[in-house]
């Protein structure tokens, strides 16, 4: 029997429950925790997807932060950038929106993003730590799928 799963709800849940734990944080006198999106060039569909990830963040008592560079950006410039965020201790998770422009190793610069602030897991280290069954960052899309089944009590 096919049965429709209600993932904006779901999503809603968990999006309260992140912000119960932020503002718990907050009441032991922890800061909020930083979300830094990095979007190169003017792709309309990665625009769409980074403003949504970074008003839910926001929604969540997560201070979210979007760095715009043109699409022209050297590839020596935005491994700078991505530099300056690893080392922020205000930013505490990175994700890079993807699609690159042509001319950037998507490879070389998501390997450039910290480990432990790889929020979409696409580091050769996140990636080895889940296939090892590590802690450390999943990716988002599958990570979401699964818990989306675990609420709605789908036997996995």
């Amino acid at each position: 029997m096919a049965r429709i799963l209600d993932g904006k709800k779901i999503a809603l849940q968990i999006r309260s429950e992140v912000a119960e734990s932020v503002r718990q944080l907050a009441a032991r006198g922890g800061r909020p925790p930083g979300l830094a999106a990095v979007l190169v060039g003017e792709n309309p569909a990665s625009r769409v997807y980074v403003r949504n990830k970074t008003q839910a963040s926001e929604e969540a008592g997560i201070l979210g932060r979007t760095l715009e560079l043109p699409k022209n950006i050297s590839e020596t410039d935005l491994i700078s950038a991505l530099d300056e965020l690893n080392d922020d201790h205000e930013v505490d998770g990175i994700l890079v929106q993807l699609p690159l422009p042509d001319h950037l190793p998507e490879r070389k610069i998501l390997d450039r993003v910290h480990p432990d602030k790889d929020v979409d897991g696409f580091h050769s280290v996140s990636v080895g730590r889940l296939w090892s069954d590590e802690a450390g960052f999943a990716p988002a899309t599958p990570s979401g799928i699964i818990e989306l089944l675990r609420r709605s009590a789908i036997p996995l």
